[in-house]
């Protein structure tokens, strides 16, 4: 199947069938998904929570919105997607130590001109913590893009979820003392039979209407 076949057919699931279980093997291809997505200068402001256990399902229900519940006890895996509540100098210098390791400096002056680049555009979106929220957020959904994607490649079934709260959901993973503050979930698993959803043809506006080509 091509790739626009495999974006033209995956849909929102609904409705798991709780029954069905991702392989471990697939878990790993998508956690790959996640860590190889891209960020702005290579800043990965993120962290993932991933959880397959009914305990740990059941413990973030009540920072869920009601109708979500079924998104998330059914899944067979649940992604909370985490942005870093600040870019410490000790997280930039892990990047670069980890560039550094992976070979791309050819030279000292290439990785100095790479780090300053860096705390360039890290410092031009982060006048307030406001601000770098929401920058961050944005490098966080181009992960959940690349998540949903992929799991689709796989014949696996996704859920994007914005309904929940939050401040809550913070406060029960304690994310707060982590540095970390949640922005988006995702449930992974493989849609029921009743899924309504599945079965209804997929909507989006005339090409004309989405592309100006110049």
């Amino acid at each position: 199947m091509n790739i626009d076949e495999i974006a033209a057919k995956r849909f929102t699931t609904k409705k798991y069938n709780s029954s069905k279980k991702i392989s471990e093997q697939h878990i790993k291809q998508l956690c790959n998904i996640l860590r190889d997505s891209p960020s702005s200068v290579n800043s990965q402001p993120w962290h993932f929570f991933v959880i397959s256990s009914t305990e740990a399902k059941q413990k973030i229900l009540p920072g869920v919105s009601e109708f979500n519940h079924g998104r998330i006890t059914d899944a067979s895996h649940v992604v909370v997607f985490c942005a870093k509540t600040d870019l410490s100098e000790e997280h930039m210098k892990a990047i670069l130590d980890q560039e550094e390791k992976d070979g791309r400096f050819a030279t000292a002056e290439i990785k100095q001109a790479n780090d300053d680049g860096r705390h360039y555009f890290v410092g031009l979106n982060s006048k307030t913590p406001h601000d770098q929220f929401n920058w961050e957020s944005k490098q966080v959904y181009i992960a959940l893009g690349n998540l949903l994607l992929g799991a689709a490649c796989l014949g696996i079934d996704s859920t994007p979820i914005e309904g929940f709260d939050p401040a809550k959901l913070d406060e029960i993973l304690g994310l707060k003392s982590k540095g970390l503050s949640s922005v988006v979930i995702a449930s992974l698993g493989y849609h029921a039979d009743e899924d309504f959803n599945s079965k209804l043809p997929k909507s989006r506006l005339d090409e004309k209407q989405l592309f100006t080509f110049m």
